[in-house]
């Protein structure tokens, strides 16, 4: 008998599930934010301390999108970490919300060429870990399916069919500088991963269990 190779969208990252003292509170956050269809949020009381090791960073279109999401995540209780500025590679700002997770909002365009859409082009699950080339080995020997690397600073995994998750791993030391917060942690990162991978605990203990892809909620 032949082995069949999964297909990338059969072991990608297919939901994120954020941990909150209080889910419907933050649950309202998402709504506000306008991320709530790309979210779930189930109860938590572990302890956490400091950096989480993770950021959701969104990709959108120009930098009055970034604007727009970022303005939506302060009036709902959002804290501002970076203010929206331009750099060599773009625009963007990071802001962290009531439940302390950290979201960052950017885009490679530094001038505008439309208004705001609103829209979320790619949503990045980006992982703070001590060893990237380590890390990527195991979600390659998982079933996923790396999309870029660079030696032992970045890696990107191939995403699920044309949804905006996408996976991807960083030098936590790195992540918390460019976030603007301590690298120093402990406890929960407060998140689990869902895919055909899991379930299983990566090096870095962040968690995945076996999930469906992530449908929108009904209004």
């Amino acid at each position: 008998m032949t082995a069949t190779t999964p297909s990338p969208a059969a072991t990608s990252l297919t939901t994120v599930t954020l941990e909150a003292a209080d889910p419907e509170a933050a649950h309202r956050f998402h709504t506000a934010f306008g991320v709530a269809e790309h979210v779930r949020v189930r109860p938590s009381t572990a302890d956490s301390t400091g950096f989480r090791g993770f950021t959701l960073a969104l990709t959108v279109s120009g930098p009055a999108t970034v604007d727009g999401f970022l303005d939506a995540a302060v009036s709902a209780g959002a804290t501002v970490l970076k203010p929206a500025a331009k750099s060599l590679w773009g625009y963007g700002g990071v802001v962290q919300a009531p439940d302390g997770t950290i979201w960052k909002v950017a885009t490679s365009a530094k001038k505008d060429t439309g208004p705001a859409t609103g829209r979320i082009d790619e949503l990045v699950v980006l992982l703070g870990v001590e060893d990237v080339k380590a890390v990527r080995r195991c979600y390659v020997e998982r079933g996923l399916t790396v999309a870029k690397s660079f030696g032992g600073t970045y890696a990107e995994f191939a995403s699920a069919g044309s949804g905006p998750l996408r996976l991807a791993l960083y030098k936590r030391r790195a992540l918390a500088k460019d976030l603007g917060v301590p690298a120093e942690g402990a406890g929960s990162h407060r998140v689990v991963l869902g895919g055909a991978a899991g379930p299983f605990t990566d090096p870095d203990g962040f968690v995945w269990e076996t999930a469906p892809p992530l449908t929108a909620t009904p209004s």
